[in-house]
């Protein structure tokens, strides 16, 4: 099954630290993408949409985090990683920074009410961060790339996800598609940047899990009010609740549409594994290889 490589992956030809990591221009036409870009499923549009909700304001987070992290980072590396890592989520943010101004807004949707919600969950860590005195600010730093590496993990494993789908079968917008496999595979090829610095910073296996049921709660549920959000501002549908919400999503699970339910607990539970590693979680390779061709990506260069 498609979800079932997507949760395994493929071996790669090669290790992802063999990749020097870069942040790539894109270029995207939203003109003439649909709201409900998934043909036959608003609930599945909308659901990934939720995604343009989320990271910009999750990647301006993980980018602040890891540039304040590097004070206390010897390794040249690691360093170096960390450099392109941040320079990628930093387009990341910007580009759906965009989408937000040009496709939901074209759309008659406002996208601020829920992100005002995200800052501010975000806010309450920097402002942890900010209020730590001198000799405590690595310790708080150090909580900070363990809830991201857990954070990383759901990036890594949804782009690995995005790069193997249903979505050409089922006629999804091709921009929009293009748009998720070209942040999917970019997240594929740093899927293991985040982990490293939170190991770099002393994370064992106890901070691994909590970390990973915390973020898991806050992901989810933040994916799952955006969702909701997104579905109450589209005049073409009713307003659900959210246990008829879920029933819809997970009938595009079944299709092929999102993820289903199955994968995403799957996936969770990799990160209560004693010998997780982002590495399996995806191939450079293939990532790599879509970043090559990406339409947007080759537009961006003429």
């Amino acid at each position: 099954m498609i979800e079932d490589r997507a949760v395994d992956g493929a071996a790669d030809t090669f290790a992802p630290e063999e990749v020097a990591l870069r942040p790539r221009n894109v270029q995207f036409d939203w003109s003439q993408a649909p709201l409900h870009w998934i043909p036959s499923d608003p609930y599945a549009s909308h659901g990934v949409t939720a995604l343009n909700l989320f990271l910009p304001v999750a990647e301006r987070w993980f980018s602040k985090l890891l540039s304040d992290s590097l004070v206390y980072v010897r390794d040249e590396h690691l360093r170096e990683e960390i450099v392109g890592f941040v320079g990628q989520e930093a387009v990341h943010a910007r580009t759906h920074d965009i989408v937000l101004a040009e496709y939901l807004r074209g759309h008659g949707i406002d996208p601020e009410p829920f992100t005002k919600q995200l800052e501010w969950v975000a806010g309450q860590y920097d402002l942890r961060i900010d209020q730590a005195p001198p000799d405590k600010k690595r310790k708080a730093l150090a909580s900070g790339t363990h809830a991201l590496s857990a954070a990383e993990h759901y990036t890594g494993v949804l782009g690995n996800w995005a790069l193997n789908n249903r979505w050409d079968e089922l006629g999804a917008d091709p921009t929009l598609t293009d748009l998720y496999r070209w942040h999917g595979a970019e997240e594929v090829e740093h899927r293991h940047v985040s982990f490293n610095v939170a190991k770099y910073f002393g994370m064992d296996y106890f901070a691994q899990a909590a970390a990973g049921v915390m973020v898991t709660v806050v992901f989810f549920a933040m994916m799952l009010r955006g969702t909701k959000y997104l579905v109450h501002q589209d005049p073409a549908l009713p307003k659900l609740g959210y246990l008829r919400l879920l029933w819809r999503l997970r009938n595009s699970g079944k299709s092929g549409a999102l993820p289903s339910m199955g994968f995403y607990v799957r996936s969770g539970l990799t990160l209560l594994r004693r010998d997780y590693s982002p590495v399996d979680e995806g191939s450079t390779a293939q990532a790599v290889a879509y970043l090559a061709s990406s339409p947007a990506a080759r537009a961006a260069h003429g």
